[in-house]
């Protein structure tokens, strides 16, 4: 097989291209927690496509359905319209994850990404409320349009839109200001006083635990006192879940274990289990104001989406793997907790959920420096925060506990030779 010609990518496409600066190579080949290049070199992936792959590379048995259904020609484009594959999807949705979890929702399929399921979301709760703006909170991200972009903490994301980003207004996320103070005492001071210049919302949007914010975590009972705070201000609540959710933090939906109910929730990335795009929002039915046609898109209907997203929808039918995630999740925060301690050049605070986890780095620049020796020894990462002073790692949720130690393991040699040279500024 020929070599691809690196200067392609230079020469004729976008600078705009991001991830493949950190890992600057060719990738051909990809299975489970695993990826090759050109070069057949091997690299555990702890990326999963930035939260979209949580089941890992090319699911077998999701493969398999695939490559069935497409063998006997599927339909693959539908627009909303009734098939087959939907239906199987709609009902084992609603079997295996909503029923047990006592969750009653509708379910939308707007365009296949996450940020098309947040702008469905955005215009349902303007829709049925009839206000206009929506509180989101900091260090948020939400999505690269318009809409999702005002809700987004990132200045730089922001400043990406080209225009004033309008009707949103940002409240301090949990813990934002110092662990003493409840900001949420604070962002019902301005719900409450006339002269704060704060309208009553039509929605609150919140992550849970914020992916591309740093890895930031919101309590549980923080997360109970925002639901409070919509229902007695008759407020919307939205949950993005579109990377925290998926099992990610160790159950189907990353809200599950503070024990509340979300008006509308998010989803995207990996929903399909495959990689394939695919978004829902889900709303209570009583929400469900739309007019036929209202909100839509070319490609709403992903069917080889439905058939792959149906497939992964098996790793639920039990609590097994909700358990491995567990275990595997106790064995990750273990190692980093150590590896702060055993390091302390790196000044590094352990944050996370589940397998959604990280090391937040004083000085930024050795998140950066760890991510680039981890790849250099068969390892792929990212950082995320404001600074990109997180790295972060994302690895499968399903994968096998000695591939996780051997990522473990590459992570400690690449900040053990991190930390042998000063940061320099």
């Amino acid at each position: 097989m020929s070599q691809t010609d690196m200067n392609i990518f230079e020469s004729l496409e976008s600078e705009v291209r991001s991830y493949c600066r950190n890992f600057p190579t060719v990738f051909t080949k990809a299975k489970g927690h695993k990826l090759w290049d050109e070069n057949g070199k091997e690299y555990i992936d702890f990326f999963s496509g930035a939260g979209a792959l949580n089941y890992g590379h090319n699911d077998p048995k999701m493969k398999d359905k695939l490559i069935e259904y497409i063998q006997d020609d599927g339909i693959t484009h539908s627009l909303d319209k009734a098939t087959s594959a939907k239906g199987e999807f709609i009902k084992k949705f609603n079997d295996v994850i909503l029923k047990p979890r006592n969750l009653e929702y509708k379910m939308m399929f707007p365009g296949p990404t996450g940020t098309n399921a947040v702008e469905s979301a955005l215009k349902l709760a303007r829709k049925v409320t009839g206000r206009t703006d929506i509180i989101s909170f900091t260090k948020g991200f939400h999505g690269m349009t318009i809409g999702s972009l005002s809700v987004t903490g990132n200045a730089s994301k922001r400043k990406g839109a080209g225009v004033p980003l309008s009707h949103s207004v940002t409240m301090p996320y949990d813990n934002f200001m110092n662990d003493e103070q409840n900001t949420l005492d604070y962002l019902e001071r301005y719900l409450e006083d006339s002269g704060s210049g704060v309208d009553i919302p039509a929605a609150m949007i919140v992550e849970t635990v914020q992916g591309e914010g740093g890895i930031n975590v919101a309590r549980f009972e923080w997360l109970k006192q925002l639901d409070d705070i919509c229902k007695r201000h008759d407020i919307l609540l939205i949950v993005d879940d579109i990377q925290a959710g998926v099992g990610r933090t160790g159950t189907f939906f990353s809200f599950e274990k503070a024990g509340i109910k979300p008006d509308i929730v998010c989803l995207s990335k990996s929903l399909s289990g495959y990689g394939l795009p695919f978004a829902i929002a889900l709303f209570r039915p009583e929400l469900d104001v739309w007019n036929p046609g209202e909100h839509n898109g070319t490609f709403r209907g992903n069917n080889h989406a439905f058939v792959t997203a149906s497939a992964a929808l098996d790793y639920w039918k039990d609590d097994q793997l909700e358990k491995d995630v567990r275990n595997k999740s106790e064995i990750t925060h273990e190692f980093l907790n150590n590896l702060v301690e055993k390091y302390p050049e790196l000044k590094g605070t352990v944050r996370g959920r589940g397998l959604m986890v990280g090391v937040a780095c004083e000085e930024p620049e050795y998140a950066s420096k760890v991510i680039s020796e981890a790849f250099e020894r068969g390892l792929i990462m990212e950082t995320s925060g404001m600074d990109d002073e997180v790295f972060k790692l994302f690895p499968a949720i399903n994968i096998d506990e000695e591939a996780l130690k051997a990522g473990l393991n590459i992570i400690e040699e690449s900040v053990k030779s991190v930390v042998k040279e000063p940061v320099t500024n």
